[in-house]
């Protein structure tokens, strides 16, 4: 079993002649793997009572199995750690684009662009300032370490966010800036990782803003045409669909890579267009993507937990904690101000945003980058990354929910969106949806009849307490209800938009401003 956990127990076998891992050893490291993840699996339920992002669990998981740990495993290579984050995090940025509604994020997309690049640039040079008068540090680890933990981690905020009742431009300002940002810090990390001297600031601008534009444009292309694909060509099962989208969603992050444009931007958009196209079977796609976006967080954090050696971090702790605190009180603020001030934003969703720029893996796979690259004092730089991340994470985490309430920005009890799943009925063109009423939904207590879906959409089963009906225009619905309803392709969007409408404002949809007329549709 020790040779499983230690890779240079393995090497040194090989070399004594006894081959490479026998069946038995494999069936070993599954065995370590599964426990792995179903003790990850338990704590998140740790994490979401206690309102701590999971990453600080899973990031434990995989410093408690290390070699200063209780399973004594040595793990020290970061060029993998590297590549696997980056896989982890194309995953995280996918699943995150699928779960962004447009009409919340449309508003956001200036604020959020202003964030992810005028901002970072504040948060960059003040922090870099910091680490080298406060710490003294020498400039490039500086600037190095202020552009590693100026990116905001989407994986954090996504799962931080999604629980808290905030305002829709507070939230898609803030997942927008976050999708956004990984970008041009990925790009100032490589180029400021690179042994020799550093390229002018003016031509590294230049850059970011042409990768920025190509990822971008393949996103939003690739995006568009997979929605076409998948909205006109009828696939032989319902369980091709999630591969599907998020296949479309991984080739727009080649894609924009091998074209030397920003792939973390190409997957994020390209997601976010999938996720709003209104795709056939969509809550079993997302439940899909839901599910490889915890795996990827939960083997990217455990993986980079093995990478730290506690013993070492004695004396990067005061630093991490100097560093932490001139990024937090100082430069987001600062770089909030300064990128959202222009459009008019309150200062009480100013100072939640501020708080709000959460920190999780991907400083901490960014720190990997000097390390492959040779760069002096790489070691310390992971070390400072590391006890940042974790120490602030440990504070703004559990705080937001507070905060939030001191700034009276709770939005308060809201009707919940309805789950509605799409079948294309591709022979009869028509389509079958399947409709969730969740608690919380003002459709209860509405009759069938006075949905007033558009002529060619109609109520035909009523599923309730595991018993299925035929409804009458009289029966009324109740939450917890699942509703199917056939509709022809001409007035499928029309049929969606009214019960979405119903769901959110009742009967009176149409008169309180919802919207959704079916009769006019």
């Amino acid at each position: 079993m020790s040779d499983v956990r230690d890779p240079r127990a393995c090497r040194a076998r090989a070399r004594e002649g006894n081959g490479p891992l026998t069946v038995h050893d494999l069936n070993q490291l599954l065995l370590v793997c599964s426990l792995v993840l179903l003790i990850a699996v338990a704590a998140v339920r740790i994490s979401s009572r206690s309102g701590l992002p999971s990453l600080l669990v899973y990031l434990g998981i995989g410093v408690a199995m290390g070699q200063d740990g209780i399973g004594d495993i040595h793990f020290d290579n970061a060029e993998l750690t590297q590549v696997i984050g980056y896989a982890a995090l194309v995953v995280i940025l996918a699943e995150g684009g699928l779960g962004t509604k447009w009409k919340e994020i449309k508003p956001a997309l200036p604020a959020a662009s202003a964030l992810a690049l005028a901002g970072v640039a504040v948060s960059v040079g003040v922090t870099a300032t910091a680490a080298h008068y406060l710490v003294g540090l020498e400039w490039r680890q500086a600037f190095i370490i202020g552009a590693v933990v100026s990116s905001t981690d989407a994986a954090a905020v996504f799962s931080v966010l999604r629980k808290i009742p905030l305002p829709a431009r507070v939230t898609g300002t803030l997942e927008a800036e976050s999708g956004f940002n990984d970008a041009p810090v990925v790009i100032l990390v490589v180029s400021l990782s690179t042994v020799g001297p550093v390229e002018h600031w003016y031509k590294l601008l230049g850059v970011i803003v042409m990768e920025l534009a190509i990822g971008a444009a393949i996103g939003i292309t690739v995006g568009w045409l997979g929605s076409w694909g998948l909205r006109h060509v009828a696939l032989p099962a319902s369980g091709l669909y999630p591969i599907a989208v998020m296949a479309i969603a991984v080739t727009a992050y080649a894609s924009g890579a091998m074209a030397h444009g920003s792939g973390f931007l190409a997957v994020y958009l390209a997601a976010m267009v999938l996720g709003n196209a209104k795709l056939p079977h969509w809550p079993a796609t997302r439940g899909f993507a839901d599910g490889l976006g915890w795996i990827a967080q939960i083997g990217m954090f455990v993986l980079l937990g093995l990478q730290v050696t506690p013993h070492e971090m004695g004396d990067d702790i005061w630093p991490a904690l100097v560093i932490g605190l001139a990024l937090t009180m100082v430069a987001r603020p600062l770089s909030v101000f300064v990128s959202l001030t222009p459009f008019r934003v309150p200062w009480q969703e100013q100072t939640l945003m501020s708080w709000a720029g959460l920190r999780g893996a991907v400083p901490i796979i960014l720190a990997t980058i000097p390390m492959v690259s040779g760069i002096e004092d790489s070691r310390r730089i992971f070390n400072i990354v590391f006890v940042l991340v974790v120490v602030y994470t440990l504070i703004q985490g559990p705080t937001l929910p507070w905060l939030a309430r001191q700034l009276h920005l709770g939005k308060g009890d809201e009707a919940t969106d309805l789950g509605i799943e799409s079948a294309p009925l591709e022979r009869l063109h028509g389509h079958l949806l399947s409709v969730a009423i969740p608690d919380g939904s003002k459709m209860h207590g509405v009759e069938v009849g006075e949905l007033r879906l558009p002529p060619g959409a109609g109520v035909t089963l009523v599923v309730r307490d595991e018993k299925s009906f035929v409804p009458l225009p009289t029966t009324i619905l109740h939450r917890g209800d699942e509703l199917l309803v056939v509709t022809t392709d001409p007035v499928r969007d029309a049929t969606e938009r009214r019960l979405r409408a119903v769901g959110q404002g009742g009967k009176l949809a149409q008169w309180l401003g919802t919207g959704g007329n079916g009769a006019e549709a």
